[in-house]
């Protein structure tokens, strides 16, 4: 009589949950059928947009009637079903290697870098390497090393 009830109550378990796991999914896929809907109803020419298939485009006329619409992608015009378009895909910000420390996350702005570059593009009012200053005085530059080195560059 103890195994019947457990496998009864077992049994009544089951079917509760399956019903409610029917219910949920049947919810979410109203939510999602109301979301699609509404981005339709949002979509006018000017609008990017992507196909089902990948192309990245401007939306330049809607025709509800027939559920379809014309996409500019390039200068390139080409005719979609509705169901086809889907919103377009986000794209990150592209931030270079040298930008961020090992764990991702971004350098610190030091002042210093600045008077850095300056000094580099030749702003710091010194006389590049190389060239003549005003009251004559040369500065050296590598070729000048070189050449006082002994080195010889030969093409040969």
């Amino acid at each position: 009589m103890q195994s019947n009830m457990s496998s009864m109550l077992f049994l009544i378990l089951l079917i509760a949950l399956m019903f409610g796991m029917t219910w949920w999914s049947s919810r979410k896929n109203k939510q999602r059928q109301g979301q699609i809907q509404d981005f339709r109803e949002t979509l006018k020419p000017g609008v990017e947009v992507a196909t089902a298939s990948g192309l990245l485009g401007k939306i330049v006329s809607v025709d509800m009637e027939k559920e379809q619409v014309v996409v500019d992608s390039e200068g390139s015009l080409s005719r979609w079903r509705i169901q086809a378009i889907t919103k377009p895909p986000i794209v990150p910000a592209y931030v270079h290697d040298d930008e961020v420390d090992e764990n991702g996350d971004p350098l610190p702005e030091d002042d210093s870098s600045d008077d850095e570059k300056q000094v580099v593009n030749g702003d710091s009012g010194s006389t590049p390497a190389g060239q003549e200053a005003q009251d004559g005085s040369r500065q050296p530059s590598e070729q000048d090393d070189d050449a006082s080195e002994g080195v010889s560059q030969h093409k040969g």
